[in-house]
């Protein structure tokens, strides 16, 4: 074995980072503080401390062609969008065809990461780790964090005046594990995003009323898309890609609200985003405009004072006698064992190259694995990441000088606050930053190459979903099955959902869905030529 890496957690990052050290030759060995895999889809009946936590009701929300690890499908009988305890028995089969259980520490908490005395020469780290009371120290040649940022809780108590004086129960929503508690009583849930739209839809069952706070709205999308196909299956497609970024900006701008407000106004509902033309992640909710027209859910804006049992909305309105607030408000980043400075080394924000490397550490051996955030899914992303991280501390890849690496994290902040506004999480465009990582590798799919030489797996590579697959089809690390899945994920997709087969299963004409977004800038410049 080659150099040592310690990884830090043990879920769906940590498993990738697993694997691709073994591709490349390092010896792994993963900290985990529970007692078992999975990270934020291991469900337990209550929160622990310093792991993720979810509720009981949890389904993903990318769906099961766009989220696998690239060389290991579902199961066609899997559905297209999973239970959580479905996902968990997907990682689970994963670690075990990997042999990857055997690398990992359980019940072992990371306490402890420092560089050595003598990192300016080998770069390494000091790991000090706790099992049974008991503490270790080990040496180790490069560190992978993969502890995810869905742990600390952002409570932000002193932004509401009053809430002291609040008489009823307030929580986060990392405490909330099921409805029942909150049978007949009144609850206000702040934050919309998908935990807070979730909590809210589920608790509009049971609950005499739920208020939904919100400080600027969301798009709100379904998961199922044109003609009834998963939604991501649909938009995440190179030429989607192509045109969002080629297009006049105010012609995308104008496409993508336009998109977002097929399925229903979201003037008419109080969902309007203030800025509709920013590419935030938008809320995946089926059935919340249905609560808000049956009255079980009303959209209200940002809080502006508390009393002892009512919150003043910033309107004027009040909601009174509220049993329950519910605090959907997100997560901070935090790596307790980890020295600030080396991942928010400029003005205390998250500085990270392509979101993976500290970019002003003097030996590129500490890397994140998972903090950036796009539509695209978790763990396609931890693997591409993970494959260019491995090759870095095993030498077969080296990083751009310091400079460059800054100049680069300016471009990329200028692009972020451009399309996504200003926000704390690192959200990148999926494509565009896939491609970017596999170019590093030598893993980006050679388009043009494919086309002369393989035009059946070239079109559904281009107009095609931009599955995980993509990233093993060439290239070190290669999949011989790439192309055959690729070639048959509209049969994975199709199967759970025909137990009754009538007639021939249908999926989408790429061709025809080309005409169709291409016949508005046509339209467009047909209406130019004619009156200038």
């Amino acid at each position: 074995m080659g150099k040592r890496v310690a990884i830090v957690g043990a879920g769906v990052s940590g498993l990738a980072s697993i694997r691709c050290c073994l591709e490349e030759g390092l010896e792994p060995t993963c900290f985990e503080r529970s007692n078992d895999i999975g990270g934020l889809w291991k469900f337990l009946d209550y929160a622990e401390e310093g792991r993720a936590s979810i509720y009981q009701s949890v389904f993903t929300n990318s769906s099961k062609e766009m989220m696998c690890f690239p060389d290991f499908p579902y199961p066609d009988d899997y559905p297209n969008y999973m239970h959580h305890s479905k996902l968990q028995e997907y990682i689970k089969a994963f670690a075990q065809k990997k042999n990857l259980l055997r690398y990992i520490q359980f019940e072992t908490l990371v306490s402890s990461i420092k560089k050595c005395p003598s990192f300016l020469v080998t770069g390494q780290w000091e790991v000090v780790s706790e099992k049974d009371g008991k503490q270790e120290s080990t040496i180790f040649d490069a560190i992978m964090i993969c502890s995810g940022h869905h742990v600390y809780p952002n409570l932000p108590t002193d932004s509401f005046p009053g809430l002291h004086q609040f008489q009823g129960h307030y929580l986060h929503s990392r405490d909330y594990k099921d409805p029942d508690a909150f049978k007949g009583k009144r609850v206000l849930v702040i934050g919309l995003g998908n935990s807070g739209s979730d909590i809210a839809v589920e608790l509009s069952r049971l609950a005499t009323q739920v208020v939904i706070s919100t400080r600027s709205g969301s798009w709100v999308m379904s998961r199922v898309w044109d003609n009834g196909y998963p939604w991501d299956m649909v938009y995440v497609t190179r030429f989607a890609s192509f045109l969002r970024n080629a297009l006049p900006s105010f012609v995308s701008d104008w496409l993508y609200v336009k998109k977002m407000n097929t399925w229903f106004k979201h003037e008419n509902f109080g969902l309007m985003p203030l800025n509709g033309s920013l590419r935030k992640e938008p809320v995946f909710n089926d059935e919340l405009p249905s609560r808000i027209l049956c009255g079980t859910v009303s959209i209200k804006p940002n809080v502006k004072e508390f009393t002892e049992t009512s919150a003043v909305f910033e309107d004027g309105t009040v909601f009174e006698a509220i049993d329950s607030i519910i605090f959907a408000t997100g997560y901070d980043y935090a790596y307790p064992f980890l020295d600030d400075s080396i991942i928010k080394s400029r003005n205390n924000e998250v500085t990270l190259f392509k979101g993976i490397f500290p970019p002003l550490m003097e030996k590129p051996t500490l890397a994140v694995i998972g903090l950036v955030q796009s539509l695209g899914a978790a763990i396609p992303t931890a693997d591409l990441q993970a494959r260019w991280a491995a090759k870095v501390f095993a030498n077969s890849c080296t990083l751009p000088t310091t400079n460059e690496m800054m100049d680069d994290i300016d471009e990329k902040m200028g692009k972020k606050l451009k399309w996504f506004g200003q926000s704390q999480t690192l959200q990148t465009d999926y494509i565009t930053y896939m491609d970017e990582l596999g170019s590093f590798i030598g893993a980006k799919p050679n388009i043009p190459w494919l086309f002369l030489t393989d035009p059946q797996l070239a079109l559904e590579v281009y107009f095609g979903p931009c599955s995980p697959y993509q990233f093993r089809l060439m290239g070190p690390g290669k999949w011989d099955g790439a192309r055959n899945a690729i070639l048959t994920q509209w049969d994975r997709t199709v199967k759970p959902t025909r137990m009754r087969a009538v007639g021939k299963a249908q999926r989408p004409q790429h061709f025809y869905n080309l005409l169709r977004i291409l016949s508005f800038p046509v339209l467009l410049l047909a209406v130019w030529l004619t009156f200038y």
